[in-house]
């Protein structure tokens, strides 16, 4: 159940005319009041021929006139208005139900608390099954105005309790995190202009498709100027900016001038000073392309980075600030993917947009390296190959399940719901980068012999999770890149207890693909070839001295060959 307060408004009579009138597509049906303040001598127009909207209008409208002619200060923001909607999927609610719940959310926001004679005047009107509309005029009996700080929070609150009480869907408590919804005038506009998002939508998009981009706040107004975007920005004496405000061309108000909305108010992370503070700590020190080497590309290199994801996770102020950043790199790199994989990113990185902010304070400092990864992939000129762009956009999916958890554990609800609607997007653009991939890897599989020599690996190394990653449909192409890492000197054993230990297989669909992308991504990266190398001689020698030592058990005592002592410095 969704309790939306509008802004206050100065015309009682105005909003009842829309309330009882035939709505804006025919959609209000037997508009009548189904409670209100004092039922008894209350004209309902819906339900007597011979009351009227101005008698109705009048009658609430009575504190505020006597106010108003009592202190000479007249009050013009006295109209307040809530529409609350039951969810398509809950029962019919009968007009007492609907009545009951109105009193319950009046009680709540402030506007008539229980036992309270001289409270503010109000009534809820029904015109459909799925909703009603409550309308108060805020000023009490007494002259006094009604005290409605935080009043959405308590509504919110009472709308959770209501869904418990009548066997309505429960939805998750509100944190003050979330992006305003559109008002319905917002979406009307939108269709009346052939628009397929509202203004603040579209807007969204177009600002958080540019932070990867951007050093800087006057590059990010410059960047977003230049992508289309109409932008008023605030500046002091000294020329500093101080805030902006975007709108989306064409979107007019009635006196044909430019709409604008804050920052701010299109989504709380999107303010100046929190994108300021975002790009400032991540700000390099030279030209992204400057950072790179031959011997990996930007697309490894943002692989290895979601890796500080896990390993910042300790202190929820750097986790916070990690999971922001991951947002900008599934953002960057959907902008980079191939076509066929854009459109899956893109509704994650919108999906995960909700799962980037929450109340913890983000320390942005701690996701440098991720920020990094993004800039540097918006700023390649080159696409990536088949399996370097499949094993990052897998590496996307472990880090955003990582990220559900985390807000799992913190009890964020809407972030963490947020998160998993990303991954399942991720999940299909994971299983289409990697299709290719898979096809070549399964057209050239290795002899039976080694594949069963590798199955064996498979089982010494994973053994939990063995029997799921052998009877994988993928099994044959992780055992050719198995086969592929062993040519080029790896230790196939080493290679998959590596790539299990980065992410845990209970919970992977497909645990053969999962190491297919984590296998390849390792096997070329430089780092992970000098440990492997380093792994090999040290199993080496392991192996040499477990001989010398099994020889040695078979001499006397006073005749080994190494001493203990000796042995360890020889090592």
């Amino acid at each position: 159940m969704i309790a939306a307060i509008k802004p206050a408004g100065s015309n009682t009579r105005g909003l009842l005319a829309y309330l009882y009138g035939p709505g804006r597509q025919d959609e209000h049906l037997d508009p009548h009041i189904v409670a209100g303040f004092a039922m008894l001598g209350m004209p309902d127009p819906g339900r007597d021929e011979n009351a009227t909207l101005t008698e109705l209008a009048r009658y609430l409208d009575e504190p505020v006139r006597l106010r108003n002619s009592e202190f000479g200060q007249k009050v013009t923001d006295h109209v307040w208005h809530c529409p609350v909607r039951a969810a398509p999927e809950d029962r019919y609610l009968s007009d007492t139900e609907w009545g009951e719940i109105a009193q319950r959310i009046v009680q709540a926001a402030g506007i008539a608390p229980g036992g309270d004679d001289l409270a503010c005047r109000w009534i809820a009107v029904r015109h459909a099954d799925d909703h009603i509309h409550i309308l108060a005029t805020t000023v009490r009996e007494d002259g006094r105005r009604p005290k409605l700080h935080d009043s959405g929070i308590r509504v919110g609150d009472a709308c959770r309790e209501i869904e418990k009480d009548y066997g309505l869907r429960q939805l998750k408590k509100g944190d003050r995190t979330g992006a305003r919804r559109p008002a319905q005038a917002e979406m009307h506009k939108a269709e009346r202009l052939g628009w397929e998002q509202p203004s603040r939508e579209w807007l969204q998009d177009r600002i958080r498709a540019a932070i990867p981009h951007v050093t800087g706040a006057e590059e990010f107004i410059a960047y977003i100027e230049a992508s289309g975007v109409e932008v008023q920005v605030r500046r002091g004496p000294s020329g500093d900016l101080l805030g902006y405000a975007v709108g989306r061309p064409g979107d007019l108000n009635k006196n044909g001038e430019q709409v604008f909305h804050p920052g701010g108010k299109i989504a709380p992370d999107l303010s100046l000073p929190k994108i300021k503070a975002r790009l400032e700590s991540s700000r390099p020190e030279e030209h992204p392309t400057a950072r790179r080497n031959h011997h990996s590309t930007p697309w490894h290199q943002a692989t290895d980075a979601l890796d500080t994801l896990h390993t910042g996770s300790a202190d929820d102020t750097h986790a916070q600030a990690h999971i922001a950043a991951l947002g900008e790199l599934i953002e960057a790199t959907a902008q980079k993917a191939p076509a066929h994989l854009r459109a899956e990113l893109q509704a994650a990185s919108a999906a995960f947009a909700r799962a980037q902010r929450s109340q913890i304070r983000a320390e942005d400092r701690a996701a440098h390296v991720l920020r990094s990864a993004a800039r540097d992939i918006v700023h390649t000129a080159t696409g990536p190959d088949g399996s370097a762009l499949a094993a990052l956009v897998a590496a996307l999916v472990w880090a955003t399940i990582v990220a559900a958890r985390w807000h799992e554990a913190k009890h964020h609800a809407h972030q963490a719901d947020a998160a998993r609607q990303a991954v399942q997007h991720l999940q299909t653009a994971a299983d289409r980068a990697l299709a290719p991939t898979l096809a070549d890897l399964t057209s050239r599989p290795p002899r039976d012999q080694a594949r069963r020599v590798l199955a064996n690996d498979v089982r010494a190394a994973v053994p939990d999770h063995a029997e799921r990653i052998l009877t994988d449909p993928a099994w044959p192409a992780l055992a050719t890149v198995l086969a592929d890492a062993e040519a080029r000197g790896h230790q196939p054993h080493q290679l998959l207890k590596e790539a299990a230990a980065q992410r845990e297989l209970t919970t992977a669909r497909q645990p053969a693909r999962v190491l297919i992308t984590r296998i390849q991504h390792a096997s070329r990266n430089p780092a992970h070839l000098r440990r492997a190398e380093a792994a090999r001689l040290q199993s080496t020698m392991a192996g040499s001295i477990r001989l010398q030592q099994s020889r040695n058990s078979q001499l006397p005592a006073a005749k080994a060959i190494w001493p203990p002592a000796a042995l360890s410095r020889r090592l």
